[in-house]
């Protein structure tokens, strides 16, 4: 089937205070609103549930809600607030971060922001989308971010989510086009934000050992550990499987991060998903041939409940110059662009029984090698 899609381009001025229909068809809609602090807001709905994305601050995915269960992640914000710093309104569900750098500078040379430009970049260009393909029928949002610095940097990044009708899985894609006559060095991760749950689960397509699933014992400028720290990253260092299982006495305080192996079905999808107590899964796959990285978050605390149960990416979050060095960097040649694309939401307990066969399939195939 053909993409066919019709385009919405949005403006400042038709966000006002109080919400207001844009669009509807056929169980599919988008609204425009503006939040208490100004912050512009879409919300994306289909008959299952709804996104609330921010169309020109980052195209982060603001919140997401599928069968009357939040999906993001607990935070100090109850909303976005405007600034281009991470860490100044952060609790997103999905930020684009990049593309010039990814995570905390960490050495002498590095003058890159946390997690880079892109989070809360100001796109110049946003607009909803209306179509079907070989999905079904969708409403999503996109546009156009054009980063130029004289003297080093000029892209344009595009992304794009679709949330189909009848469906709680959403696609999620970005494009980088190098817009320059000489090579561009790119590093991407996809920060995704889901909320843990007591008695949920970790289940994905990496060989769960210290060698393949490696705790992150560095300790960023902006991470202030208490005491007992570093031997819980010891002793997760030991035996990763520990954090497979959540349950209430379980805090993970300030953060704890690791960096995985992750292995590929024969289509070349890796898999993850937070197994909820009824059967049903938070989900996310992705294409190891774009995101050969993967990185792990997880944060409980009395302010900030987040499980980034994979966050995947074409480097580790050591900063510019240290990934430089593992020659973790992608190159876009002169006028060349990059893509990358993910499914991310929830399965229904026999799709995520299915993926769960998949996985051990997979992670068996490996064991056997």
């Amino acid at each position: 089937m053909n993409d066919k899609t019709t385009r919405i381009h949005l403006h400042p001025e038709v966000f006002g205070a109080q919400e207001r229909l844009l669009v509807e068809h056929a169980g599919l809609s988008a609204a425009t609103f503006h939040f208490e602090s100004g912050v512009l807001g879409l919300r994306l709905k289909n008959d299952l549930g709804e996104l609330v994305m921010l169309p020109f601050q980052g195209q982060q995915i603001w919140s997401a809600e599928f069968a009357g269960r939040p999906l993001t992640m607990t935070s100090m914000f109850p909303e976005p607030r405007p600034t281009r710093l991470f860490l100044e309104t952060y609790g997103a569900f999905l930020l684009h971060c990049g593309v010039t750098a990814i995570g905390a500078a960490s050495a002498p040379t590095d003058n890159h922001p946390l997690h880079g430009e892109l989070p809360n970049a100001p796109f110049q260009q946003a607009w909803v989308v209306l179509g079907e393909d070989e999905r079904g029928a969708y409403i999503g949002l996109s546009g156009r971010y054009h980063h130029i610095v004289a003297f080093s940097h000029n892209y344009a990044a595009a992304p794009l989510v679709k949330l189909y009708l009848g469906s709680s899985l959403i696609d999620v894609s970005l494009t980088v086009d190098n817009l320059k006559h000489s090579p561009m060095e790119l590093m991407y991760l996809c920060h995704i934000n889901f909320r843990p749950v007591d008695g949920g689960r970790i289940v994905y397509s990496a060989l769960p050992t210290p060698e393949h699933v490696r705790v992150r014992t560095s300790i960023p400028s902006h991470i202030k550990p208490g005491p007992g720290y570093v031997e819980f990253l010891q002793s997760l260092k030991e035996r990763p499987e520990q954090h497979h299982q959540f349950t209430p006495d379980q805090v993970y305080d300030p953060e704890v991060v690791f960096y995985m192996d992750y292995l590929a079905d024969r289509d070349g999808w890796a898999h993850s998903m937070q197994v909820l107590p009824d059967g049903s899964a938070d989900y996310v796959r992705h294409a190891t041939a774009q995101l050969d990285h993967a990185i792990r978050w997880i944060v409980r605390t009395a302010d900030q409940q987040a499980l980034g149960f994979i966050e995947p990416a074409t480097a580790e979050v050591e900063g510019y110059t240290a990934e430089k060095a593992k020659g973790n960097l992608k190159i876009i040649p002169p006028g060349g662009s990059w893509s990358t694309h993910l499914r991310i939401g929830v399965l229904t307990p026999t799709q995520a029984a299915a993926v769960e066969q998949k996985i051990a399939a997979v992670l068996e195939s490996e064991r056997l090698k």
